[in-house]
């Protein structure tokens, strides 16, 4: 098998219309790796996700899971990966915890099916309340429990899409937790997509920052603030992108 939980080359998308999302990009992610994409809105980090999760079909190139190309041999994929988009939501009308058993009850039977709910309670830190229907749950209790869903079944390759957009500080650190405790749990690879680069510099061993379908810079955060003068993520960035103004 592929030592490498993810390979992508060359990959392009050009949407109808004639607009380029991706331009050929590469990069590729570690078992038991954090890695991060930044970039601001529109700069690819969506589409990239969505090719990887079998969701889109790229114009050119290729990514590879763990070997398996995510175009010919889609469905082997989906057993290796679990992906959370950044709209996302579950049935309002359940309990927490009735949410979580219906997921584990599609992938799983029998005391498998409780294992992965004894994880999902771990993960997510909502306590008691699970008990309480979805109706009730804040932007960020809602986050936490869909974490929680997506990463229940330990997928090889969790994939996920601005996991704290627009939560607070204490429901994001706690989604940060969750998704640092599910890496080292399992060592399994985690890539996920921001626009926070300060968040996804605390979190991430590696990151790559696209722009306009490009990827301009790649490395760890240390490599980059040191190759670029800069004291932060976004520094880096704004001077990939020559944006910077001293």
């Amino acid at each position: 098998m592929e030592s490498k939980a993810l390979v992508v080359e060359g990959l392009k998308k050009t949407y109808p219309g004639g607009v380029e999302a991706l331009k050929g990009i590469s990069f590729t992610v570690n078992p038991g790796e954090i890695f991060g994409l930044i970039g601001p809105n529109g700069a690819g980090k969506s589409t990239t996700l969505r090719i990887i999760s079998t969701l889109l079909k790229p114009t050119g190139g290729y990514a590879r899971i763990y070997g398996v190309d995510v175009v010919e041999e889609p469905l082997k994929v989906k057993e290796m990966i679990a992906y959370l988009p950044e709209e996302s939501g579950a049935y309002k009308n359940l309990k927490g915890i009735e949410f979580l058993r219906f997921i584990a009850r599609l992938n799983a039977e029998g005391s498998e099916v409780e294992e992965m709910l004894d994880y999902a309670r771990r993960l997510s830190g909502l306590g008691e309340r699970l008990n309480d229907k979805v109706s009730t749950y804040s932007k960020g209790m809602l986050r936490r429990l869909l974490i929680a869903a997506t990463l229940m079944r330990r997928p090889k390759l969790a994939i996920l899409d601005e996991p704290t957009s627009g939560l607070d500080v204490l429901n994001a650190s706690r989604v940060r937790t969750a998704i640092r405790r599910y890496a080292e749990d399992t060592g399994a690879a985690v890539l996920l997509s921001s626009h926070n680069m300060l968040e996804v510099e605390y979190l991430c061993e590696r990151v790559a920052i696209i722009h306009q379908g490009l990827i301009v810079a790649e490395g760890e955060p240390a490599a980059l603030k040191e190759e670029f003068s800069a004291r932060n993520l976004e520094e880096v960035f704004l001077k990939a992108v020559g944006a910077w103004e001293s």
